[in-house]
């Protein structure tokens, strides 16, 4: 039979989910456990999928490991805790082609293109999702450039070392853009707070032409039920009458 498990590389412990799933096979969780960590220490801090494929009668199982996800390989890759929550508008990397050849080297034994120019465009389909720019570049307009040509030989030749030098220029550019970013995200905060204080000033400017309305009316004398409200005449044009 097979068990499919989601684990942290190299970190898995025992748990209530694991116990549930493994327990009532009767095989030793102890050794399951070990030889998982064993089989996933490269990929320490992203998740994982892995696959155990148990004999029932003998108690014996094997561990059969997949690559994590795309997104937590150029997370690991680059240093980063997460991806861009608006990747059209926030960046969080720069990677190099390198690297990208590196990451589609280990995600392509379980992708679905056959060709490997193929998994690369798939790979900077990631990178536009989470926020990375490639070579100072969009992710997808880059995707047409290599359709064109361009990293033709680096791709062919599968090359996955980023020069100190290149490294150096992409870190440049991004620090460049992060600035920015951070500008705008300043600018765009002060206009909200500008926003919003004016707001409540203009709601606190009428609340107070309330309060005055509400006092001119509770001052005025109210009438007697019954009575209308007649003017006073002059006291001579009463005298004389």
């Amino acid at each position: 039979m097979q068990i499919k498990l989601l684990i942290d590389g190299g970190e898995m412990n025992p748990g209530p989910a694991i116990a549930q799933k493994i327990g009532p096979l009767g095989i030793n969780m102890g050794k399951v456990i070990s030889d998982i960590n064993t089989a996933t220490k490269d990929f320490k801090g992203m998740k994982l999928p892995v696959e155990l494929n148990i004999d029932e009668k003998t108690k014996e199982f094997t561990v059969k490991t997949f690559s994590p996800p795309t997104s937590e390989l150029l997370k690991k890759e680059l240093n980063l805790e997460k991806g861009s929550g608006e990747h059209r508008k926030i960046k969080v990397g720069n990677a190099s082609i390198e690297d990208i050849i590196k990451i589609t080297k280990i995600k392509f034994p379980d992708m679905l293109q056959k060709e490997f120019k193929s998994a690369v465009k798939s790979v900077l389909g990631t990178c536009a999702s989470i926020g990375i720019f490639v070579e100072n570049e969009e992710p997808n307009e880059l995707v047409q450039k290599i359709e064109s040509g361009k990293f033709e030989k680096e791709i062919n030749e599968q090359s996955t070392e980023t020069f100190p030098e290149k490294r150096q220029r992409l870190k440049d550019f991004f620090e460049k853009v992060k600035k920015e970013q951070e500008e705008q995200i300043a600018r765009e905060q002060a206009e909200a707070e500008e926003a919003e204080a004016k707001k409540a000033e203009e709601a606190k400017e009428a609340g107070e032409v309330v309060e005055e309305d509400k006092g001119v009316t509770e001052g005025a004398e109210p009438l007697a039920k019954g009575e209308a409200k007649t003017e006073e005449k002059p006291a001579e044009e009463t005298e004389g009458k």
